[in-house]
């Protein structure tokens, strides 16, 4: 849940609804085709997410998400040139060609999705606001932080959440506004606010680089629903459908239990029906996409299915430790659901 400037979104949106639309329609796969490579625009740097390690290779949810469309499309999930953005930047830099699909920790929102001349994707990670307080504190709930202080980042939603949620329960606090995320996490760490508040996966990601993980909790409340997807520019149907059955074949192959290991095996041995169209049997129910018959292989056999994308890079063996939660799939009582590939 990142700040998004009303006035730069308005004036972006008046520019897409006259020219992006018309200058891209139909043009992204082309493009990064003769390109030869995926322009995937990522956080600056998010542990678990987006972020280089020492010797400059990203790692994270968001950009193993690239990784996929560059399967998927190109046949190889190293083609991909990540291009940070910041919170102010990303729709902008989509907006004007520069990248192809934004893969940036972005909630899904009425007036994102309707005004700024873009399209958002199936939904890759459902988060939520959250609040993280140090462990040493005793607090155990949102309920014990009435007249606390609370690092928070001006004019997001976040800011509006905390104050929605505090005002819901006849409670008051004292903002400690700070522009930049990496200032106000810093802010918080050094004791000059009594909580954080922002996404929990951003609050996680904080907590797994701070000197001392485990001084820190996250407390159980879940303040909003953040849906975190991809997003492409309006006007190019074939590319959204590109993007968003890309995302689908990861919850397919989990749902199959097609994985990095086995899913070779499986091209030859598997005698389910829909594994053998999703693995690419039947051409021709992919003709309108404009891929080639393998790539849902590709995706699972470069990248991975959603399970092992989540487990690799945010799940509870990693510094982050999250609980899948709402990310499992809808047979195991979450929201990760795709149509059948047929």
């Amino acid at each position: 849940m990142d700040k998004t400037s009303g006035a730069l979104a308005l004036t972006w949106a008046l520019c897409v609804s006259t020219t992006t639309g018309i200058a891209h329609a139909g043009a992204t796969l082309d493009t990064v085709k003769a390109r030869g490579q995926l322009k995937c625009g990522v956080n600056t740097g998010a542990a678990g997410f987006s972020a280089p390690d020492k010797n400059g290779v990203w790692h994270g949810l968001d950009t193993d998400f690239c990784r996929v469309v560059a399967a998927a499309v190109l046949g190889d999930a190293t083609k991909v040139q990540f291009v940070p953005v910041t919170s102010e930047t990303r729709f902008p830099t989509l907006q004007s060609g520069e990248i192809d699909v934004l893969i940036r920790q972005t909630t899904t929102t009425l007036s994102r999705d309707t005004s700024l001349g873009l399209l958002f994707e199936p939904p890759i990670f459902y988060d939520g606001q959250g609040v993280m307080v140090a462990a040493a504190s005793g607090i155990k709930s949102v309920k014990d932080l009435n007249k606390a202080s609370i690092c928070v980042q001006p004019g997001s939603t976040t800011e509006l959440n905390i104050r929605d949620y505090f005002h819901g329960n006849n409670m008051e606090f004292q903002p400690v506004v700070i522009e930049s995320l990496d200032q106000v996490t810093s802010t918080f760490f050094s004791g000059r606010c009594d909580a954080l508040t922002s996404d929990r996966s951003d609050l996680a990601s904080s907590r797994s680089i701070a000197a001392n993980p485990n001084d820190y909790v996250l407390l159980p409340e879940v303040l909003s629903k953040e849906p975190l997807a991809p997003v492409v520019r309006q006007g190019d149907d074939q590319w959204f459908l590109i993007v968003k059955w890309a995302v689908y074949a990861t919850f397919i192959a989990e749902e199959k239990k097609l994985g990095r290991d086995n899913v070779e095996a499986a091209r030859t041995s598997s005698s389910d029906p829909e594994v053998a169209r999703f693995l690419g049997s039947d051409a021709n129910i992919y003709a309108g996409l404009g891929l080639p018959a393998d790539w849902a292989f590709q995706i699972v056999k470069q990248v991975g299915n959603y399970g092992e994308i989540f487990e690799a890079n945010v799940g509870p063996s990693t510094p982050l430790g999250l609980d899948r939660g709402l990310n499992r799939l809808w047979s195991d009582g979450g929201l990760l659901y795709a149509p059948p590939f047929r």
